[in-house]
């Protein structure tokens, strides 16, 4: 069992970057960025205040979208120097949510470098129109490799309410269903810990996406953030039941466990820094639960077995 940041993690998981590295004869690496967008749920369009557990400063450096995404690229291509070609990835906010003639001049400005192979567009399950999905799809018809990366965070309506998402599980399973109608692949994000719910309300979240069919999926842990909804409630002592890195694991085992082979997981944790973290404080590293989870995995099985469809390293893993 491995121990170290060198966890060969893909030999249990179909992990994204040796999903790549098969498809293209090379490593491929994400450069996230930062377009500038607002969010509908803190606009007043839908909502006001946000999510209850975001803040994207603990994501996203806020002082990147006065920058070019061009300007953006190649800081962060200089900045990775184990990949030659990348994936430029709209992560802060609501990276649909905008004028169709602004998507357009801004993802035309990521995709002009001869080093990007495609787009990781993230966003909100009620924000994309048609016509957004009309370009993504274009844009793959082109050969660029298009992920519409989809915050639904869980399956239960309950829950989504409760932490103030403004939208419901049958807008994620419409616009999943377009999506992949049109060729895109969509990756679903996940939070585990969300308050009030357990293990099988994580285990039926994954239950239902697979029904609706996805393409990738991307988990993480909750983490109280300064700044957030969750934040205040914790600082008042309102927010309890911190989860443990050890729940986290086995949840996050589980659910992998009970994932098709074809599914590819683009993460299996998040972290964020002090003094913007406030709680859990083992997720300032990403690694301890990518360790603990690939040790977990090490025991009890790789992605899929549990359902009788074990993942099979690819051939060029070492």
């Amino acid at each position: 069992m491995v121990h170290n940041e060198s966890m060969q993690l893909h030999h249990y998981i179909n992990t994204l970057g040796q999903n790549l590295q098969y498809r293209y004869g090379e490593k491929i690496h994400k450069l996230t960025l930062h377009g500038g967008f607002s969010c509908p749920n803190r606009d007043g369009t839908i909502g006001k205040g946000g999510c209850t557990f975001c803040n994207v400063a603990s994501f996203a450096d806020e002082q990147t979208q006065f920058r070019t995404i061009k300007d953006q690229l190649a800081q962060r291509a200089q900045e990775i120097k184990r990949a030659k070609r990348y994936l430029a990835y709209f992560q802060a906010y609501t990276s649909t949510y905008a004028e169709m003639q602004t998507l357009k001049k801004m993802y035309a400005e990521a995709l002009v470098s001869a080093d990007i192979v495609g787009l990781c567009i993230g966003t909100r399950p009620d924000c994309v129109s048609d016509e957004v999905l009309q370009l993504l799809s274009e844009y793959h018809q082109q050969g660029y490799e298009i992920w519409l990366e989809l915050g639904l965070q869980t399956a239960s309506d309950k829950t989504l309410k409760r932490i103030n998402r403004g939208h419901s599980y049958t807008d994620y399973d419409q616009i999943t269903k377009k999506a992949r109608n049109l060729g895109l692949k969509v990756c679903t994000h996940l939070i585990i810990g969300l308050p009030g719910e357990t293990d099988l309300d994580n285990m039926q979240t994954l239950d239902k996406l697979l029904q609706t069919g996805t393409d990738g999926i991307k988990l993480h842990p909750l983490h109280i953030v300064e700044g957030s909804t969750m934040g205040k409630a914790w600082h008042a002592g309102r927010l309890k039941n911190e989860l443990s890195l050890a729940t986290y694991t086995q949840i996050a085992g589980e659910m992998i466990m009970h994932t098709p082979a074809a599914v590819i997981y683009h993460a299996v944790s998040a972290s964020a820094r002090r003094p913007t973290l406030l709680t859990p404080l083992w997720c300032e590293s990403r690694w301890d639960a990518i360790n603990a989870i690939g040790g977990y995995l090490d025991k009890h099985g790789v992605q899929g077995c549990a359902i009788g469809d074990p993942f099979t390293p690819y051939a060029n893993n070492n």
